[in-house]
């Protein structure tokens, strides 16, 4: 029997998980997947800010500019790329794209690699490049 659900429903279901499973880990509904992915839809750890009403997604955006919201697999994929002390929640993908869907993202990227230029110290000696001409 299929349930029809609206997308906040959805999310809903898809944030709960079960620990049915022998192995003690956690598994979501069958019916909770990825139309294109047969099988359940296992939790990402997703990025949110602190705010009143509890956490808001955190949204960023693609080296071309796009808006996206991002998932990762692991918690060590997200404190790679993001860093430390980021707060995340473990969301199923359909939850991530009900939630992100209202702030009009359609784009969600899985475990993206950092995309800005590697920081470098200031030198120490700063003396300018190009020499400076008179007058």
């Amino acid at each position: 029997m299929h349930v029809s659900r609206t997308p906040a429903e959805a999310a809903a279901v898809a944030a709960v998980t079960h620990s049915d499973r022998a192995d003690g880990a956690h598994a979501l509904p069958a019916d909770d997947g990825e139309p294109s992915h047969p099988g359940p839809a296992e939790p990402l750890h997703v990025p949110v800010r602190p705010c009143s009403c509890g956490f808001a997604l955190r949204v960023y955006r693609t080296p071309l500019g796009a808006r996206t919201a991002v998932a990762f697999t692991s918690r060590r994929r997200l404190s790679d790329c993001l860093g430390q002390g980021v707060p995340s929640v473990r969301l199923a993908l359909p939850a991530v794209r009900a939630l992100a869907e209202p702030l009009g993202v359609t784009l969600v990227r899985v475990d993206p690699q950092l995309s800005a230029a590697p920081v470098r110290p200031f030198p120490e000696d700063t003396t300018p490049l190009l020499p400076t001409l008179p007058g």
